[in-house]
């Protein structure tokens, strides 16, 4: 598939922003391997983990919201205790926001706009806490560092662990959603639109 924007990507000097941290990590964190192991089989010591962008993942999402091939993960997942705060990474305004309520779908949902570089950056911040999208309005200013949410429980947030999942895009979203894991022969398209969210947090593994 053609990639209309691609050039985009390279307008962007990310290093040259100083960017807040969208979650407070400590020191000690676990990154998972989900090529081998899925989220739920996991046994995990340490309350603050990182799932992997661009990474194919094994017998995770198999709810009907997939269709049984879809597995190549394009965001990034911040594990963290239910409530943990989730920062704005940069100034901005609200886009949309919303509830996506299928199993395993995002939950509660907030979606940013910003300008860098003169190019146009969406940021989804997916499996949110109810709390996170109201008396919010497309268009409301945001401020570098501002809790947009909180990391939501299970019932509330798609059906997952706690974790925040953070995805970029150089596409304006359709509404309140992006596709957070895509077909493999969709890849070389869904990487170009969807940047790595470590140009924004930072590297982390």
């Amino acid at each position: 598939m053609a990639n209309p924007i691609g050039e985009y990507m390279s307008n962007i000097d990310y290093d040259k922003f100083k960017f807040h941290a969208v979650v407070e990590m400590p020191d000690d964190y676990h990154v998972h391997d989900f090529t081998t192991k899925d989220w739920l089989n996991e046994v995990i010591e340490l309350p603050f983990t990182v799932g992997k962008y661009n990474e194919v993942r094994v017998n995770m999402y198999t709810t009907e919201l997939f269709g049984g091939n879809r597995d190549v993960h394009v965001g990034l997942d911040i594990g963290a205790p239910v409530g943990t705060p989730v920062h704005a990474f940069s100034d901005g305004v609200i886009f949309d926001c919303g509830y996506l309520p299928a199993a395993g779908d995002y939950g509660n949902v907030v979606i940013t706009k910003h300008v860098l570089d003169g190019v146009s950056l969406w940021a989804l911040y997916g499996h949110l806490d109810s709390k996170s999208i109201t008396n919010k309005n497309p268009g409301d200013p945001i401020q570098s560092g501002e809790i947009l949410g909180w990391m939501g429980d299970e019932d509330e947030n798609g059906g997952w662990p706690s974790h925040l999942h953070l995805q970029l895009s150089l596409v304006e979203p359709t509404g309140c959603d992006m596709p957070g894991v895509v077909k493999e022969e969709d890849l070389e398209y869904a990487l170009s639109i969807y940047p790595d969210p470590q140009n924004v947090v930072g590297k982390l593994y």
